[in-house]
């Protein structure tokens, strides 16, 4: 287990200091590593997760059974629990990082200037990553893996209610990069639960952090956006829509909306809010709802859906701005894609939206006009996750604009740099 360091918080302010100049010393060498000696470190990685599964479920057990005292919602339970299916998933998106294609050095742009300059624009890692998370273990594993194969350093804070399965996965992350000859600052667990340590972090460590990337509720990420000296990936809330259009097939709609839905509650992609054609209330809305309801979801409604649905409760202003993160969904009815288009744009938090339509023009306004980072058609908002996007993992969902947008993975932790090849050339 990871040996906690709990002093004063001049300690914890060395402490993380030490671990920013450690980072700062690794990122040159890995920054040049081979993509062989990369990908034999995430290979060997998901190798020790499989092998210490029985240290890692028995470190969960610690976690969970703590969780249970301090009285954490069943969402966050959800968050945290491992289990062997869970592991294997870990390791299987480690590897698929390693199948990735190597972002750093590839070159994204050439060209020729009329003087015989050759310029091309090529990524390069975007330096030391700090990533600051909850109750979510596997974005140990998640961030460490996809931070490494960009090239990047990262420095993990995970939250005091998974410290012991964070560190046993950690143990092996470490574990990959002995085994490839990286160095194992590369990937450093923060070990302390002082929340001083996040301050140190969101100061930039002097200089040593390049970026913060924030995964957790809406308290933290807001801090980490108000606090921060440096650039911030940020993922604020998933007020994820579901719309169902005049045109969706029924038993496509209610297929898509119990998932969108009930899938996993506690994920960032869960619906959190239904919106229904007013078109196709007297047919498509009662069997949605009927089957969301015998899912166990809770129903808030809006008054119209109130009429036609009487296993609800009144929904109020404050449901079209939550992130339930539970089996809890608020319920509209709307006039048509504009009318949803509306209601989105006024609500959103602009992470996942998503449209059930055989219409091809009301598809193409939704996916025109709805400003949100991840827009679907005809498929669950669950599929808001960058192992689904093939991209191995993700760190998070940025629903900001600059940088980084949607799921964070390999290539958004890269920048670039030009390089610019000439034969002798001097400027008039």
């Amino acid at each position: 287990m990871l040996k906690l360091h709990e002093k004063s918080r001049d300690d914890t302010v060395a402490l993380m200091a030490d671990i920013g100049r450690r980072a700062r010393a690794a990122a040159r060498p890995l920054a040049i590593a081979t993509t062989a000696a990369k990908n034999t470190a995430l290979l060997a990685m998901a190798e020790a997760i499989i092998a210490r599964e029985q240290d890692i479920l028995d470190a969960n057990a610690i976690d969970i059974s703590n969780g249970h005292e301090s009285g954490l919602s069943a969402s966050f339970m959800d968050r945290l629990k491992l289990d062997p299916a869970r592991i294997r998933a870990m390791a299987d998106g480690i590897r698929e990082i390693a199948d990735l294609r190597d972002p750093v050095g590839d070159v994204i742009a050439a060209w020729d200037r009329p003087n015989g300059l050759h310029i091309e624009r090529v990524r390069t890692p975007l330096g030391v990553v700090g990533v600051i998370y909850e109750s979510r273990p596997n974005v140990t594993a998640d961030a460490g893996a996809l931070c490494l194969k960009a090239g990047n350093p990262v420095i993990l804070r995970g939250g005091s209610d998974s410290l012991n399965s964070s560190a046993a996965i950690h143990a092996c992350l470490v574990a990959g990069l002995k085994a490839a000859g990286l160095p194992q600052d590369a990937i450093q667990l923060v070990p302390t639960t002082d929340r001083a340590a996040v301050g140190e972090m969101l100061k930039g460590l002097g200089g040593s952090l390049d970026v913060i990337i924030p995964r957790g509720g809406k308290s933290l990420v807001g801090r980490v956006q108000s606090e921060a000296r440096v650039p911030v990936f940020a993922h604020l809330e998933g007020i994820c829509h579901l719309y169902i259009d005049r045109s969706a097939k029924l038993d496509m709609a209610v297929k898509i909306a119990v998932n969108a839905k009930m899938r996993r509650t506690g994920v960032c992609g869960a619906a959190e809010t239904l919106l229904v054609d007013r078109a196709v209330a007297s047919t498509h809305l009662v069997p949605i709802l009927d089957a969301l309801h015998a899912a166990g979801c809770e129903i808030h409604a809006d008054a119209e859906v109130l009429k036609l649905f009487f296993d609800a409760r009144p929904a109020t202003d404050a449901d079209w701005v939550t992130e339930y993160l539970d089996a809890i969904i608020a319920v509209k009815l709307v006039d048509g894609v504009a009318g949803a288009i509306e209601h989105i744009e006024t609500f959103s938090s602009h992470h996942t939206e998503a449209i059930v339509a055989e219409d091809a023009q009301a598809v193409e306004r939704f996916f025109n006009e709805v400003d949100s980072a991840i827009l679907l058609h005809n498929a669950s908002t669950q599929f808001a996750d960058g192992g689904e996007f093939g991209m191995g993992a993700e760190i998070g969902i940025a629903t900001g604009k600059m940088h980084a947008r949607g799921p964070v993975g390999v290539e958004q932790l890269t920048s670039f740099k030009y390089r610019v090849r000439g034969s002798g050339q001097v400027r008039p």
